[in-house]
Order: structure tokens, then C-alpha cells, then sequence
């Protein structure tokens, strides 16, 4: 069956490379900011399930449809993608103080069948002080932006000052390896 992975995300999209699989890609192209959620821990489902029921009226074929969505949490704060370079400084600046909790939501649709599995992974990181030159480069990069929460634990310059990773492959790119992969053999059981 094929495969369609419901985000524009490049990490994402590496990932999903990575895991072996051959798809393509469909953007669902809704405000994100619209749904929301008090429970943060439910606020990427809902997020993912209407990416889902979006990028469905685009597809015309059975297809097995993967969408993902991504919240981080720090000091009680939700984080999304930071509006501007400034909230993303501000970001950087504050998780040498406190850990940050990385909330992964993936959801598995069988367009053809309507089967869906969903599930949400969890990983916290733990930072050192990030030096402002660090945080300078990081902001000309502008790959944070694009990010929840305005950092990914895996990139180059960030990993010498990541004291502590309780995670999953995947999990801070955006699409948890082994949840996915249990999601697709899940819907596709018959």
C-alpha cells in the first residue's frame, strides 16, 4: 500500500526515509493555532487527527496516511514553534534551567479501509547553559524556528551542551520511530 506522510517537515521526512519507507509528500495546510487543547498531552492528537481528516479530501486512492504533530513543555510552559528570532532566543535562554518535555502525537489512517491508531511518545532533555554565541548561530540558522519548542536535541550545535536525553529514536525530529512503526502494523492488521 502506498505510503503518504501528512507534513512538510524535513525531519520528518528523514526519518521516515531513514525507517525504509518509500512515500510521498501531502502538506494538510490548516491553522494550527486554531485547536487547542488545556491538556497539552492531548493537544498533538488533536493537532495530527486534523491534519488527517485534512489532507483526506486531497487523496483519491487507498493509502496508508501519516500525520504527526509535536508540542514541547518547559517549566509548565507550552511551546510551539516560536513566533519570531526574540522567543526563540528566549526559549534557548531558559532550558539551561529547566528541562524540557518533548510530546510526539503520531496518527496512522488507512483511507481505503478508515482504520486509524494513534499514539503519543514522550522524551525530556536536559540542558546546560547555552552559550549566546551558540544561541546567535542557532537563530541565523533559522531551522528553530520551524521547530517546537525552537530547538531540536539532535542538531550539531546543540549536542555538546545536552547533559541528558530519556527519549526514543525520532523522538525529538518530530516522528517517534517505534510508535510509527507499531501505528502502521496496528492499522493494518485485519
Amino acid at each position: 500500500m502506498k505510503i503518504i506522510l501528512g507534513s512538510g517537515s524535513k525531519w520528518r521526512k528523514a526519518m521516515l526515509e531513514k525507517m525504509g519507507y518509500n512515500f510521498k509528500v501531502i502538506t494538510a495546510d490548516i491553522d494550527e493555532k486554531a485547536i487547542r487543547s488545556n491538556d497539552y498531552y492531548a493537544l498533538p492528537i488533536k493537532i495530527a487527527g486534523a491534519k488527517a481528516e485534512a489532507i483526506k479530501k486531497k487523496i483519491k486512492e487507498p493509502v496508508l496516511l501519516i500525520t504527526a504533530d509535536q508540542v514541547v513543555l518547559c517549566h509548565g510552559e507550552l511551546r510551539e514553534k516560536p513566533k519570531d528570532k526574540y522567543q526563540a532566543r528566549e526559549f534557548l535562554r531558559s532550558y539551561g534551567k529547566y528541562p524540557v518535555e518533548v510530546i510526539n502525537a503520531v496518527v496512522v489512517t488507512d483511507t481505503g479501509s478508515g482504520k486509524r491508531a494513534q499514539g503519543v511518545d514522550i522524551a525530556k532533555a536536559y540542558f546546560k547553559e547555552i552559550p549566546e554565541e551558540v544561541i546567535d548561530k542557532l537563530i541565523k540558522m533559522e531551522d528553530i524556528l520551524n521547530s517546537a519548542g525552537g530547538f531540536l536535541a539532535e542538531h550539531e550545535l546543540l549536542r555538546p551542551y545536552l547533559k541528558k536525553y530519556k527519549g526514543k529514536e525520532g523522538n525529538s525530529l518530530g516522528l517517534p520511530k517505534g510508535l510509527t512503526e507499531r501505528l502502521i502494523l496496528e492499522v493494518q492488521e485485519k
